[in-house]
C-alpha cells in the first residue's frame, strides 16, 4: 500500500512566487527525494494554464501526480477561507503556507492537514499588506487554530511570536529552511560579475526602502563620516512607492554612483553577488525568517545583521550582531560594524569561517525528513 503526501505547490506558479514560492519548490524537491519506502508526493494546484501545470512538473520532478482544482487561485483561496468546497478531498495534506483546506476532518481515517506560517505581518505590520490580505491571513489563522493538526514555522523566534497571537499548544513545529538550489559559484563567475557590473569593493543588502527593512539605515550608515567609501549592491527593486534609491542615497550623503541595484537574479548570479561582497548586511528591524543569512553564510560571506530574535537564532554568533532597539543609535552602530568588517581583514576572515560552518546546520534534505517525521507522528 502506498502512502501519499499531498503537497500544495500552487505558490510555484503564483503571479509573484516570492520567497514562499522558492520555499515551496525547494521543500517539494526535497520531499520527493527523501520519500520513505512506500511513500510518494502528489502536488495540489489551483486551476491554471496548461503551461503552469507543466512548469510545476518540470520544477518538481518525481511528483506522483498533480491534483488540479476546478477553481482558480483567488476563488480557491476564498472557498477555503469560508469552507465552501471539499476540494481537494482528504488524505495527508501539507500546506507550504496558510493557503490550505482547513476544515473539520477525521485523523483516525487518515486525514491530516498541516500548514506553514512564514510571518505574522498581518498583526505586527498590517500597513505592509493590503487590507484584503490582512483579513485573509487573520481568517485563515483562525481556521488553522481550529483545524490544523500541526503548524510549521521556520524559527523558534517566530514560534514564540505566533503563540502570543494564537495558542496552538504543542502543535507548533520548528522546521528550518536552507539555501536555494543553484546558489553556487561556477567557472563563469568572472563573466557574471562583469555582466552585473559589480563594484570592485562593496557590501550587499537585500530588500526595499520600506522602513522596517533597514535599507535606509544602511544608506545613512554609509553616509556617516569616516565610513569606508565602498560600493553598495542592493538586491531588490530600485523604487518603493514614490521613493527611489538614488535620490534617497543622495539625501544621506551617498553618491548614487556607489550604488548598483540588481533584482530578480537567478541563483548563480545571486551567488556571485553574495560571494564577492566584502560583507552581507541584513539590517531588518523585525524579521522572522533568516534564510538570507543562511544563503550568505553558505558562500563564506561575512555577515552583519540586526539583533532581531530570528537573526540571532539563525546566526548563533556566526555574524556580527547590531542591536536595533537600544536608543536611537542604530545607524551609528551599523556604520561602526560595516567599518570594522571592511577594515579588519582578520575579523572578516573569522566571520567567513564561522558562517561557513554555521551554514552546514541547514539543508533541505533535513527539513524534508522532519516534515515526513511530523506526518508520521500525527
Amino acid at each position: 500500500m502506498t502512502t501519499t503526501l499531498r503537497l500544495i505547490v500552487d505558490q510555484i506558479v503564483a503571479p509573484a512566487p516570492g520567497p514562499i514560492g522558492r520555499y515551496t519548490r525547494e521543500l517539494a524537491r526535497a520531499l520527493v527525494a527523501t520519500a520513505p519506502r512506500g511513500c510518494e508526493v502528489e502536488g495540489i494546484v489551483s486551476s491554471s494554464l496548461p503551461g503552469d501545470y507543466d512548469r510545476v512538473l518540470a520544477e518538481v520532478p518525481g511528483l506522483a501526480g498533480l491534483y488540479k482544482s476546478s477553481l482558480a487561485r483567488r476563488e480557491l483561496a476564498a472557498a477555503w477561507q469560508f469552507n465552501l468546497t471539499t476540494s481537494p478531498g482528504g488524505g495527508m495534506i501539507h500546506g507550504t503556507s496558510l493557503f490550505a483546506p482547513l476544515r473539520k476532518h477525521d485523523r483516525e481515517a487518515g486525514d491530516q492537514v498541516v500548514v506553514t506560517v512564514h510571518d505574522v505581518l498581518a498583526w505586527t505590520h498590517p500597513e505592509a499588506l493590503t487590507a484584503a490580505s490582512v483579513a485573509w491571513q487573520k481568517g485563515m489563522l483562525k481556521r488553522a487554530r481550529r483545524h490544523a493538526d500541526a503548524v510549521v514555522v521556520t524559527t523558534h523566534a517566530l514560534a514564540e511570536r505566533l503563540q502570543s497571537i494564537a495558542d496552538f499548544g504543542d502543535r507548533v513545529r520548528v522546521i528550518g529552511t536552507a539555501p536555494r538550489a543553484g546558489l553556487v559559484i561556477g567557472a563563469d563567475a568572472a563573466e557574471r560579475a562583469a555582466r552585473l557590473r559589480l563594484p570592485s569593493t562593496y557590501v550587499a543588502v537585500a530588500g526595499t526602502l520600506e522602513p522596517r527593512k533597514g535599507l535606509v539605515d544602511v544608506l545613512a550608515a554609509l553616509g556617516r563620516p569616516g565610513v569606508p567609501d565602498v560600493g553598495l549592491v542592493v538586491i531588490g527593486p530600485e523604487s518603493w512607492g514614490d521613493q527611489h534609491l538614488p535620490a534617497v542615497a543622495e539625501e544621506y550623503g551617498v553618491d548614487p554612483r556607489r550604488l548598483r541595484v540588481v533584482d530578480d537574479l537567478d541563483p548563480r548570479d545571486l551567488a556571485v553577488v553574495l560571494a564577492a561582497a566584502t560583507a552581507y548586511v541584513a539590517p531588518a528591524h523585525d524579521d522572522e525568517s533568516g534564510t538570507e543569512l543562511i544563503e550568505a553564510f553558505s558562500l563564506g560571506t561575512p555577515v552583519i545583521h540586526s539583533e532581531t530574535p530570528a537573526f540571532v537564532e539563525i546566526s548563533a554568533g556566526s555574524g556580527l550582531a547590531v542591536p536595533v532597539g537600544v536608543g536611537d543609535g542604530f545607524v551609528d552602530r551599523l556604520a561602526a560594524a560595516i567599518t570594522r568588517v571592511v577594515e579588519d581583514r582578520a575579523l572578516a576572515e573569522r566571520l567567513a569561517i564561522a558562517g561557513s560552518d554555521r551554514a552546514r546546520a541547514y539543508s533541505w534534505r533535513d527539513s524534508a525528513e522532519r516534515v515526513w517525521h511530523l506526518h508520521a507522528d500525527l
